[in-house]
């Protein structure tokens, strides 16, 4: 029998989930009630960040947490695509001394914020995945407002809170993407369909 249920109990914290509910039910939420979230919450978060795989287990992360509401305004002013009203913000960063001699800082940080989606859909927080690297403005702007160093490289912003939208469980397995023991290059896909924007 195999197990698909997770369990974390930290203080007045727990969560009993089935693993394959809690994946289907991360959405991106773009609404939040104006609720404080606990700050053990966000501690579980980090921790399940932290407990991604990180090529030869350099881990070369590290977390920005945000709550201050003047620090949140000005990066959501300076990222066109950071203008949600959630009450934390974490941003995953890539410190290239950490992970020197392992081009692979992006990878582990893109885990990181998987495993961050993922806790919060655990514990009934939304979040949102907000790319920073690779848009100029964004990585300027945060670096900037974050005080953030030349050798430390924001990845990604994750913005959570209490959702205040309801979005229902999707599974988004096609068969068609699925390949066994050789690559089919005679099949065709089909662009994404255009109903399918902004909804992740």
């Amino acid at each position: 029998m195999v197990a698909t249920r997770f369990t974390v109990i930290e203080k007045d914290w727990c969560t009993n989930m089935d693993i394959f509910d809690c994946i289907n039910k991360r959405r991106s939420i773009r609404k939040y009630k104006n609720l404080e979230v606990e700050k053990e919450k966000i501690d579980l978060l980090i921790k399940a960040g932290m407990a991604a795989p990180s090529a030869c287990n350099r881990q070369p992360w590290e977390f920005i947490i945000i709550t201050d509401d003047k620090v949140l305004t000005e990066l959501r002013e300076g990222m066109q695509f950071a203008r949600y009203n959630a009450p934390v913000a974490i941003v995953v960063c890539g410190n290239t001394k950490l992970g020197k001699g392992v081009d692979a800082w992006d990878k582990d940080c893109s885990a990181a914020i998987e495993n961050i989606l993922l806790a919060a859909t655990g514990l009934e927080l939304g979040s949102i995945w907000i790319g920073i690297h690779g848009l100029p403005a964004a990585e300027k702007i945060s670096s900037r407002v974050l005080n953030i160093p030349k050798y430390v490289i924001p990845f990604g912003m994750v913005y959570i809170g209490y959702p205040d939208e309801e979005k229902g469980i999707r599974a988004q397995y096609n068969e068609k993407r699925v390949y066994w023991q050789k690559y089919d290059q005679s099949r065709k896909h089909k662009a994404r369909p255009k109903d399918l924007k902004h909804k992740a």
